[in-house]
């Protein structure tokens, strides 16, 4: 039997399992938390931090996605200083990338930019980078566009996690960091690639995109999203 503990989110008084993170209850009791790294029925990272909470007696922010509940602890997931933190985050984001939404093939059905539009964001505050980033079209079927990647890191535990063939992994450090294929090969040189197109469908951005069309077919990706969380539970 889980043992159970009592917090408190945002004033409301809640129950959830010992080994439940705060991002897990809060969305168990209907409370919304934005979160881009995190996906339901794989790993967490804690990459983009847009998750961050208060809890009382915390200086730090801590990411909801990979912190456990504790008994009575008190926790706000929206205050002035989070929607400060969020939306610089989000800020930061978009200048760091080269993010044109209007001739981006998940333009309306993109996370990034429904979770700006959601902040208030109507213009970056820091100057943008301009990355000088590539597009692998390699593949016979998929497109890799490094320009809209945000490192979250979802195609490399999608890969790894549900279709175990571990072709993509995040290689470099910081600003440099870049998604890569087997020992950084074209993508359409990946001997380990399935083409089984699971990180299309996790991609939050338009950086994985199949050829030939302009965005993944929600339905289908719904599906899959039912997929993967069921596949968890069955392994739990």
């Amino acid at each position: 039997m889980h043992e159970i503990r009592t917090l408190s989110i945002d004033g409301q008084m809640i129950s959830a399992s010992a080994d439940a993170t705060i991002l897990e209850a809060a969305r168990e009791h209907g409370i919304s938390i934005p979160t881009l790294c995190h996906l339901d029925g794989l790993s967490d990272v804690g990459a983009c931090r847009l998750c961050l909470v208060e809890i009382e007696g915390q200086n730090r922010l801590q990411p909801a996605c990979v912190t456990r509940v504790e008994e009575h602890m008190v926790v706000r997931t929206t205050s002035a200083r989070l929607k400060k933190y969020r939306r610089m985050l989000l800020e930061l984001l978009f200048s760091e990338g080269n993010h044109v939404c209007a001739v981006c093939v998940a333009n309306r059905n993109c996370e990034l930019q429904n979770l700006a539009a959601d902040a208030g964001m109507d213009h970056v505050r820091f100057d943008y980078l301009h990355p000088a980033c590539t597009t692998d079209a390699t593949h016979d079927r998929f497109v890799l566009d490094h320009n809209r990647c945000i490192l979250c890191a979802r195609c490399v535990r999608v890969c790894d996690e549900i279709e175990a063939a571990s072709t993509l992994a995040v290689a470099g450090r910081g600003s440099q960091s870049w998604i890569v294929s087997d020992l950084q090969d074209s993508w359409g040189d990946a001997r380990s690639c399935t083409s089984c197109g699971k990180c299309l469908l996790v991609c939050p951005t338009g950086s994985l995109f199949e050829k030939g069309h302009t965005s993944t077919d929600p339905e289908r990706k719904e599906d899959f999203l039912r997929y993967i969380v069921n596949a968890n539970r069955r392994k739990g």
